[in-house]
């Protein structure tokens, strides 16, 4: 690369400095330079020396001498690197400023050449843009839909948040309903968009519309199944069977609120929330009247509360402890 000559009376360099390895080379064809020819990971580029000593940054120690730098004989500064993103960090040096693609594993590339480069303004940059991108997908809900089984089971076992699952599936059923069971389906439906709504960020709200239930509420802590409210039942009507569902608002919102307790316990490596409402806690009890203490109480939140129904006594609610 030619250069004009530099300050200090030094002769002007005509001549590319040709180097084979690192130790060998030196940046000195760009002292008195102007413009600079870079090859980065094979994407080349021009610009100018003012450009790249706009920061206090790796290129800028290279167009001053501090750093070494490899030059081909066709005059290339030659960088070892992936040239993806190196048009990023030239318009962020022009115009200092410049637009971020959307794509988190893109940012976060631009972010890693911005670090080796040592471009403190463009580093700031993405920084604040991530968080602004996380910040927005922290208040969309997003409700995972199950597919399988074994997506379930891996979904609840890795959450670090407890999990509300409503299981709906009004098509898997061989007998007619009753004039109010649309309605209540349609309830129960709108009640879990409110809860999602509601304790969107602290629980992780699923649904599934596999297996044989056709309106069933799950809830989660630590991985494992708290409670279940099955809001379908078999009634008898005229010598023939009819699907009755129903709508125990107060229960399904009494079991959500009960789920928060597990918010915060894998993360501080047990459960220390506790009901506040003594020895009731919806239908169940303790598994071990005699426990003392706080193992009393941990083991009460860990009963499992099934409501089921009795088709013998016409879907009325019978509740069963586990």
């Amino acid at each position: 690369m030619s250069a004009e000559a530099s300050a200090g009376g030094h002769t002007a360099v005509s001549a590319p400095c040709v180097c084979l390895s690192t130790d060998d080379c030196t940046n000195r064809g760009l002292l008195g330079s102007k413009y600079v020819k870079l090859n980065v990971g094979g994407s080349l580029h021009y610009t100018t020396v003012q450009t790249l000593s706009k920061e206090d940054s790796l290129l800028r120690s290279i167009c001053n001498g501090e750093t070494d730098a490899t030059i081909d004989a066709e005059g290339w500064v030659v960088l070892d690197r992936c040239g993806r993103h190196f048009s990023i960090v030239l318009n962020f040096l022009r115009d200092g400023s410049v637009p971020l693609p959307d794509d988190h594993r893109e940012l976060e590339e631009i972010l890693k050449d911005a670090q080796y480069y040592r471009v403190q303004g463009l580093i700031q940059h993405c920084l604040n843009t991530m968080q602004k991108q996380k910040d927005v997908l922290e208040t969309v809900c997003r409700i995972p839909m199950i597919t399988s089984v074994k997506e379930e089971q891996r979904m609840i076992a890795t959450c670090r948040k407890p999990v509300v699952k409503l299981q709906n599936n009004r098509g898997n059923n061989k007998y007619s309903y009753t004039s109010n069971s649309d309605d209540n389906l349609l309830k129960n439906i709108e009640l879990f968009d409110k809860l999602v709504l509601r304790f969107n960020g602290r629980v992780l709200f699923v649904k599934d519309v596999l297996g044989d239930e056709i309106c069933c509420w799950s809830f989660y802590g630590e991985g494992r199944k708290i409670a279940e409210v099955c809001c379908t039942s078999i009634v008898y009507a005229t010598e023939k069977k009819q699907t009755k569902v129903e709508f125990p608002e107060a229960r399904i919102f009494e079991e959500t609120l009960n789920i928060l307790i597990y918010e915060n316990s894998r993360s501080s490596g047990g459960v220390h929330l506790l009901d506040s409402r003594g020895p009731s806690l919806g239908a169940g009890h303790s598994e071990e009247e005699g426990a003392s203490g706080g193992d009393r109480r941990v083991r009460r939140i860990h009963v499992r509360r099934h409501i089921m129904h009795d088709e013998r006594a016409h879907g009325q609610q019978t509740v069963y402890k586990d």
